[in-house]
């Protein structure tokens, strides 16, 4: 019992040692803001993030530590809670109004306990993870106003947890160097907003008067830019959606991601890779998809990914990459935009340094803000590459009008001499043509006498032509009824079917056409070859109709050859016979020879003393029923 009572009176004395170890910055109306860092600020982890106030105070007041390397405490662990406690020796003698405020907009959740002076603590609640318009301030970042009408040192204890990297960056200000310094922020918020506004509206100004994608692409990479700076700066917050408090938390990356991808589309563009180096735009349409794929992963699968903001140093290296790649092959328009690339780089380093807690980079306006200075130049530059493209473009149309207008210069004198040239040997053909209508009038005179000698010769050779076809008919038909004409020698007569349906129709219509509904004897062609249409009702005959040859399935010409043997042969020849003349099928050659039998018999009874008029006039007999 007497060394449990001993080790309880060692830690009463050695805690409040602890406590008083930890400096205490002393208020002083002389110094508007005063940042807690080192061993100012002590913190301690609880990885089960239920320890209370109660406890810490209790029985976890010796666990409290501080880092001699960072400039300020960060909660490496999102499943813990931090707990961190600043001493703030009070002045009540000092004339101004003090508070606390929370650099890091983006903590999930600030538990401060603030001592009352009766022995306990009052606790306020503030963080993202509420909607904006519940804050005792109206401010971007976190404010806590504290009392000071004391003169005592003071213990804050203030309980940290969010779900991403948060930097506890405590700093305690009087009200007017905060209304002072706000003033100054909100203005350069408004000036860096501001120009972002004024790019996208000229730039689409630009778009609707060139039509030039990355002009589109620009656009989309300075909305992506300033909805990130809202969303990382809590300005969106703040106006944009104080309510919205699930999308608050996803603002920054799927902005970022936003910028990064209008960056490769707009490098893409604006370098010409499409066109001019197919593999580079095969590249960052590769790094476009992976960190397209990232994003969904993060969201979708692995939720912790997407507080990874560095990753988007990726496409923004691809995009400085093909721009000093384009740059080193001659392209000067890739100048600027590795220029202003390499701006975004510098506060892309800064911010991943920042990230990492490398110690190179101190704290201050210029690291914390160095993303936004580098979005700053970025753009500029970037207006500045879109404007040397331009330039270049309107040189290069320059020299191409010059070209132009130096072989218009070349055409016309070109065409002078050709004129020239056509003149004299218009002068050359001119003489040559009046010499040579000499001639021709001496000639017109003999051929008119030549004309009437012709003209009695022509007289005689009519009569004489008029007899040779005659003869040739006579000869071609005493050949075709010969009786020994075969297949190739019919059909050299017959060599197709339109040259069947052209005989067929000069025998079908020799004397006049007349139509079968409604006897009008004018027509037109048909659908069908050498059919006939009567002008009057529309009916249309074709040449088959009403003939021999209606409803056959055999080639024209065959069926020809097939009546002409059947005549020839007085009906006699078999079917096997025409068969093999014709390779067709015997029972095929049986029907239709029974069918021209009868034609033959038909016509006999019909005519039984008429004039022989040869195996083509079987073709104009309609079919005879049995």
């Amino acid at each position: 019992m007497t060394a449990r009572y001993f080790l309880a009176f060692i830690l009463s004395i050695a805690l409040p040692l602890a406590i008083v170890a930890q400096p205490a910055y002393t208020i002083n109306d002389a110094v508007g803001q005063h940042i807690f860092t080192f061993h100012e600020i002590e913190y301690l982890e609880d990885p089960t993030a239920k320890l209370t106030l109660e406890d810490i105070l209790s029985h976890h007041q010796s666990e409290f530590t501080f880092s001699t390397t960072n400039f300020n405490p960060k909660n490496v662990n999102p499943t813990s809670a931090y707990w961190h406690r600043i001493r703030i020796q009070h002045n009540a003698s000092s004339k101004k109004l003090w508070v606390l405020e929370f650099f890091d907009q983006t903590i999930d959740k600030i538990d401060l306990y603030i001592p009352n002076g009766k022995g306990g603590y009052q606790h306020i609640e503030q963080g993202d993870q509420f909607e904006f318009t519940k804050r005792m301030l109206r401010h971007k970042n976190f404010v806590f106003p504290i009392d000071n009408n004391r003169n005592d040192a003071i213990t804050y204890y203030f309980r940290v947890q969010s779900q991403q990297q948060a930097d506890v960056i405590v700093v305690l200000r009087s009200a007017d160097y905060l209304l002072e310094y706000a003033m100054d922020e909100y203005f350069f918020f408004g000036i860096f907003y501001g120009m972002i506004l004024v790019f996208i509206f000229y730039n689409l100004l630009m778009y609707f008067a060139v039509r030039e994608s990355h002009y589109i692409f620009y656009i989309l990479y300075l909305i992506g830019i300033g909805l990130y700076e809202m969303s990382a700066d809590g300005i969106g917050f703040q106006y944009l959606w104080p309510r919205a408090v699930e999308w608050n938390q996803y603002a920054p990356g799927f902005t970022l991601y936003l910028a990064s991808s209008a960056a490769l589309l707009f490098a893409s563009s604006v370098l010409n890779l499409k066109k001019d180096e197919r593999w580079l735009y095969q590249l960052l349409m590769f790094v476009f998809v992976v960190r397209t794929v990232f994003l969904a992963l993060s969201v979708l699968v692995f939720t912790s990914w997407f507080s990874f903001r560095f990753i988007e140093i990726i496409p923004f290296s691809a995009a400085l990459f093909a721009g000093i790649y384009r740059w080193k092959k001659g392209y000067k328009a890739a100048r600027f935009l590795v220029i202003a690339y390499a701006f975004l780089f510098y506060g892309a380093i800064s911010k991943v340094s920042l990230y990492f807690n490398f110690t190179w980079m101190p704290f201050g306006q210029l690291s914390h803000y160095s993303l936004s200075f580098g979005f700053v130049m970025e753009m500029l530059f970037l207006s500045f590459a879109i404007s040397d493209k331009i330039r270049l473009l309107r040189i290069d149309k320059e020299v191409a009008q010059e070209r132009t207008i130096e072989q218009l210069h070349e055409n016309q004198r070109l065409k002078d001499n050709l004129n020239q040239e056509l003149e004299m040997q218009v002068k050359i053909k001119t003489a040559h043509i009046e010499h040579q209508k000499e001639a021709l009038e001496d000639a017109n005179k003999l051929l008119e006498q030549q004309s009437a000698e012709i003209a009695a010769m022509n007289a005689l050779l009519e009569r004489d032509n008029d007899k040779l076809k005659h003869d040739v008919a006579e000869v071609k038909e005493a050949r075709i009824l010969s009786k020994d004409v075969d297949f190739e020698e019919f059909s050299a007569m017959y060599p197709d079917d339109a040259s069947c349906l052209k005989f067929l129709a000069e025998r079908k219509w020799h004397n006049h056409f007349s139509c079968r509904k409604c006897t009008h004897t004018a027509y037109s062609e048909g659908k069908s070859l050498y059919a006939r249409r009567c002008t009057r009702c529309g009916y249309e005959e074709s040449v088959t109709a009403y003939t021999l040859l209606q409803n056959t399935r055999l080639p024209i010409n065959k069926a020809f050859y097939m009546i002409f043997l059947v005549y020839s042969s007085k009906g006699s020849i078999s079917s096997h016979k025409l068969s093999e003349l014709l390779h067709i099928r015997q029972s095929t050659c049986w029907a239709y020879s029974n069918k021209i039998k009868k034609a033959m018999k038909e016509r006999r009874r019909i005519s039984p003393f008429g004039h022989h008029e040869g195996w083509d006039s079987l073709l104009l007999m309609e079919e005879v029923s049995a």
